[in-house]
C-alpha cells in the first residue's frame, strides 16, 4: 500500500499539518498559534479523526538539528534529547518543534518519527562558506560555524527549477522570503553558500528579526548599562527587521505596501536593498548564474517585492519582472532577459514527506 505520511511544521507562533500520499496533499490544517504543550495530543489527535487515511510515518519539520541531526533521522529519546541541547540556537522555533514531536509519539507510538532539518541541505557547504574568521579554539570548542537555514524549502525550489528548466546542472541563487529570509547559491542541486549562519538571526532583515548588524555595535549596546543581554536577544528576534525599519507600523510587507508612510517605503527600500545586495553576493560562488529563484510567502505572492529587488539586479543580467500576481510555478521574467527569474510555491512539506520516506527506505 501507497505510504501516507504526516507532515509536522510547527513554527515559533504557527503549525502546519499535512497528509501526504505520492507527493499530493490529501488534508491539511493550518493554524496562526501554535498549540500549547498540554493541548498539542488533541490538536494531532482532532486532525487525524478526519482523516480517511491511515498515517505511516511522521516526518517533522526541524529548524535546527546543530550538530545532532545533520540530515534526516529517525527520531528516538536519544536524538530528541540531543537536539534538546541545541534549542537556545534557534530558540524561536526548537523548543515548540519539540513539543509536538513529543506529542506525535505519543499519538502515533507505533510508527515511525523523522525529523527532517532545515540545516541538512547545507550539511556540504565548503570550507570556505561554512567556517568563521574566528579564534580557531572557540571554534573547535564551541563547534562555531555556518549551518544554513531554509533547507527543505530550497531543496524544492531547486527541484523545481530543474523540472521547469528541463536542467540538472543549473547554477541557481534562491531567496526564500517569508516571515523568515534567506538566499541561497545552489550548484547541481547542491548549496555552496547561505546567508544565515550559526543561527537564524544572521543574513538578511526579516519580519521581525534583524539579519546581520555590526556586532561592534552589539557589543557596544551591552557596555554601560545601555542594554541588558535580555533586552539586546528580544530587540534583535522580535522588534527589529522590517517592523523594526517601520517604526513598529508592520512586519508584514503586505501592510508595508499598502500603508504609503514614508516608514514603510524605508522599511521596503532597505529590504529589497539588503536582499539584493546577498543576491549579488551569492552568484561569487558560483561559476555562471542560469535563473533566479523566488521562493517563499513573500517569494510567491508579493510582486512588488519581486520587482524592487531584481531592479537592483541589471548588473548581474535579472531583469524585473512584471508587477503582477502568479498562481503557478514558473517564469515571471522578459522572455529576453539574460537570466530568467522564477517564482516556486513554497511546499515544505512535500519536501518533508519525500525526506521521511527517503530516510525510511521508501521509494518518493
Amino acid at each position: 500500500m501507497t505510504p501516507v505520511v504526516l507532515t509536522v511544521n510547527a513554527g515559533s507562533s504557527s503549525l502546519q499539518l499535512h497528509l501526504v500520499r505520492e507527493g499530493r496533499v490529501l488534508r491539511s490544517e493550518h493554524s496562526e498559534q501554535s498549540p500549547e504543550p498540554a493541548a498539542a495530543e488533541r490538536t494531532l489527535s482532532d486532525f487525524l479523526s478526519g482523516a480517511d487515511a491511515e498515517v505511516s510515518a511522521v516526518g517533522h519539520r526541524l529548524v535546527h538539528g546543530g550538530e545532532a541531526v545533520r540530515a534526516p533521522t529517525v527520531a528516538d529519546d536519544g536524538v530528541v534529547e540531543a537536539v534538546r541541547g541545541y534549542a537556545d540556537l534557534a530558540p524561536l522555533h526548537v523548543p515548540p518543534a519539540l513539543a509536538l514531536v513529543e506529542a506525535a509519539r505519543r499519538v502515533l507510538p507505533s510508527v515511525p518519527h523523522v525529523l527532517c532539518p532545515d540545516t541538512a541541505f547545507h550539511a556540504g557547504l565548503p570550507d570556505a562558506a561554512a567556517t568563521y574568521a574566528l579564534p580557531a579554539e572557540w571554534r573547535r570548542r564551541w563547534g562555531l560555524r555556518r549551518y544554513g537555514f531554509h533547507g527543505l524549502s530550497y531543496a524544492w525550489a531547486a527541484r523545481r527549477a530543474a523540472e521547469l528548466l528541463g536542467r540538472e546542472d543549473l547554477r541557481l541563487v534562491v531567496t526564500h522570503l517569508g516571515g523568515g529570509c534567506s538566499v541561497c547559491a545552489v550548484r547541481a542541486g547542491r548549496s555552496v553558500d547561505t546567508s544565515m549562519g550559526f543561527t537564524p538571526l544572521e543574513g538578511v532583515p526579516m519580519s521581525k528579526r534583524s539579519g546581520s548588524v555590526d556586532p561592534g555595535m552589539l557589543l557596544w549596546l551591552l557596555s554601560g548599562s545601555r542594554l541588558t543581554l535580555e533586552e539586546l536577544r528580544d530587540g534583535l528576534e522580535h522588534s527589529s527587521g522590517l517592523l523594526g525599519l517601520s517604526g513598529g507600523l508592520s512586519g508584514d510587507t503586505r501592510d508595508l505596501v499598502a500603508s504609503g508612510a514614508p516608514a514603510a517605503a524605508l522599511a521596503l527600500d532597505v529590504f529589497a536593498h539588503r536582499v539584493s545586495r546577498e543576491i549579488a553576493a551569492s552568484t561569487a560562488a558560483l561559476d555562471r548564474l542560469d535563473a533566479l529563484v523566488f521562493t517563499g510567502e513573500i517569494g510567491w505572492d508579493q510582486p512588488e517585492v519581486r520587482e524592487a529587488v531584481c531592479r537592483r539586479l541589471s548588473p548581474i543580467g535579472v531583469a524585473p519582472p512584471a508587477v503582477g500576481g502568479v498562481y503557478r510555478d514558473g517564469v515571471v521574467s522578459p522572455e529576453d532577459a539574460r537570466v530568467p527569474v522564477l517564482v516556486v510555491r513554497p511546499r515544505e512539506e512535500l519536501q518533508v514527506a519525500r525526506e521521511t520516506l527517503a530516510a525510511l527506505g521508501h521509494p518518493s
